[in-house]
């Protein structure tokens, strides 16, 4: 059985986490706890895109019994298939003065995000799964996956805490893996700025808002209590649970 990788670099109060984990491996290898870091990030402002779930580019398709709580919105793009089966619990915005707008905060939302520093930033790359991270601001400068065990975020009793995760590439989760909150953190305050495109396997859960440069795809049963966004891509869902937070 390989075994992970850890390497730490401190260098002006920046810490680097390498994780890397075979899929086959034991989850419980992978069980670092990120150091706190005492750099508070700032909440996001989120305009017009605040009550949608799902906002997307080019288009939108559901397969099956797929459910959202929340507005949906698309801008440019004019195709939303799948509703009905699919159940919206909330209100369609296809290119109306919101669906304009929340493309606009969208962008600005996700330049913020992207463009966020601080002098103990957490570099991680490879697999996330078996990590527990703390509030502050993570970095990779590829892609991410959790792949190999689940990925906890721990607020330390600080409900308010906000947690950053830039994303050079894309983002994925395999089968059943799971984004699990704990010390009071919230689905709400998590935000992925995702360079590519995001990939949700079969029946995983997923907390946070997902703000992806090109598309999102929900494979059957996969879960989100957050907002998906994909600014120039599609949206796709097959039998999913979507709730907005």
């Amino acid at each position: 059985m390989k075994k992970n990788k850890v390497v730490t670099i401190l260098a002006l109060a920046t810490i680097v986490i390498f994780a890397s984990c075979n899929k086959d491996e034991d989850p419980d290898l992978n069980s670092q706890i990120i150091p706190v870091q005492t750099v508070v990030q700032p909440n996001v402002t989120l305009g017009a895109t605040a009550n949608l779930a799902i906002l997307a580019g080019e288009a939108v398709t559901n397969t099956g019994g797929t459910v959202i709580t929340g507005d949906l919105g698309l801008n440019p793009g004019t195709s939303v298939g799948g509703f009905p089966p699919g159940i919206l619990n909330g209100t369609l915005q296809i290119n109306t003065e919101t669906a304009i707008q929340a493309k606009l905060d969208l962008t600005a939302a996700y330049n913020d995000v992207a463009a966020r520093t601080s002098t103990d930033i957490v570099t991680l790359s490879g697999n996330m799964g078996g990590l527990t991270l703390t509030p502050g601001l993570y970095k990779s400068t590829s892609s991410l996956a959790i792949s190999s065990g689940d990925l906890t975020f721990d607020a330390k009793g600080d409900e308010n805490a906000t947690f950053f995760i830039q994303i050079a590439s894309s983002l994925t989760t395999t089968s059943g893996r799971q984004v699990i909150l704990k010390g009071g953190a919230s689905a709400a305050n998590i935000f992925w700025q995702v360079g590519s495109s995001v990939t949700f396997g079969t029946t995983s859960v997923f907390k946070g808002t997902v703000m992806a440069m090109e598309s999102i795809t929900f494979n059957t049963g996969a879960t989100l209590d957050g907002r998906a966004f994909a600014q120039s891509g599609t949206i796709v869902m097959e039998a999913n649970t979507i709730v907005k937070q």
